[in-house]
């Protein structure tokens, strides 16, 4: 920083502080519509249905989906990460469900494109969903997870999504290598337009809690995701992960979850220099909502100083619950 000789009273900070337009002519990040993802829950079923742990948060209907994309057209919000709600019926131990072209994951994508092809459609790429035992792969006789062999399940999930409609690929499930198998995969395939967000640093985290239950694996799960998932205490890896996935064909990179790890996005975007999402995860949205709820903050107000905080760290952009709530309030 560069040093200025002057001190009190010729500087006068609060002098930019003192009135709404100078706060807003100095402000160092703004946030609007286009730098928000719409977390949105789909199943299979008719009509809404709240999620009991994300107040606000319902899971829609393939049609409720599509009217979502709409809603996300008019408000100006370009994106939409759609995450499956699958029944105990749908699971099975090899994720099968995963990979049907007639699952709900692409009627939902079929649904959301027709109604607004406008807005990008983003998709999780891991199994967790869809497996009776609750992990992002497969699970051995020894509760191991083959790193190869779900990788290849990973490819041909990811292919189904770009062929209903997806436009971005989110691989979430941290195996090695997932992300230059589906990069080879999509140049082989002619999907060359398809783009990849790796999940590149998705830490070991207990703020997944509302999402396992919003998804139906929260009952499933057998053990921990410490053996593919980031450990909390480190940086430096978080790096390396970036890193290798983009040498891969990643074409954009993520860091989940988000405000507890505002620190990776802030090195991963100024080390990298390349578009860095963050995940402001259900159980940052859940612990805001509740503390709302209980009148102990001001639910709103913490909801956009949150976001803004994703951008003064560097992200391009944020996936969150709040999407369409903030984006109603920046339209004013």
């Amino acid at each position: 920083m560069p040093n200025y000789p002057q001190s009190f009273p010729l500087t006068r900070p609060r002098r930019l502080r003192q009135s709404p337009w100078a706060r807003s002519l100095v402000a160092e990040n703004v946030l609007t519509p286009a730098d928000l993802v719409w977390a949105v829950f789909v199943h299979d079923g008719e009509g809404r249905v709240p999620v009991a742990s994300l107040p606000g948060v319902d899971r829609l209907s393939v049609r409720e989906a599509g009217l979502a994309a709409i809603r996300a057209s008019e408000l100006g919000i370009p994106a939409i990460a759609v995450f499956p709600y699958i029944g105990p019926d749908g699971k099975d131990d090899e994720g099968t469900g995963a990979l049907s072209p007639d699952g709900l994951v692409p009627r939902a994508l079929k649904e959301m494109k027709n109604a607004a092809p406008e807005v990008g459609l983003i998709t999780d790429v891991a199994l967790d969903a869809y497996t009776s035992h609750g992990h992002d792969g497969l699970l051995d006789e020894d509760g191991t997870i083959p790193n190869d062999a779900t990788v290849e399940r990973l490819v041909r999930q990811a292919l189904v999504h770009v062929g209903a409609g997806a436009d971005v690929v989110a691989p979430s499930d941290m195996m090695d290598g997932r992300i230059g198998a589906i990069r080879a995969a999509f140049e082989e395939e002619g999907f060359t337009h398809a783009m990849i967000l790796a999940y590149a640093a998705k830490y070991a985290s207990g703020f997944y809690g509302p999402y396992r239950e919003a998804i139906g694996s929260a009952a499933a799960l057998r053990g921990d995701k410490k053996t593919y998932q980031q450990d909390p205490a480190n940086a430096e890896e978080a790096l390396r992960e970036v890193a290798l996935d983009l040498a891969e064909g990643a074409d954009m990179v993520m860091v989940k979850p988000g405000l507890p790890y505002l620190d990776i996005v802030h090195r991963v975007s100024s080390t990298f220099g390349v578009p860095t999402l963050a995940y402001q995860v259900s159980g940052e949205y859940a612990q805001i909502m509740a503390a709302a709820q209980n009148g102990w903050i001001d639910g709103d107000r913490v909801m956009m100083e949150s976001l803004i905080c994703f951008k003064r760290a560097g992200a391009a952009g944020v996936i969150t619950y709040f999407a369409e709530r903030a984006a109603e309030k920046l339209q004013g």
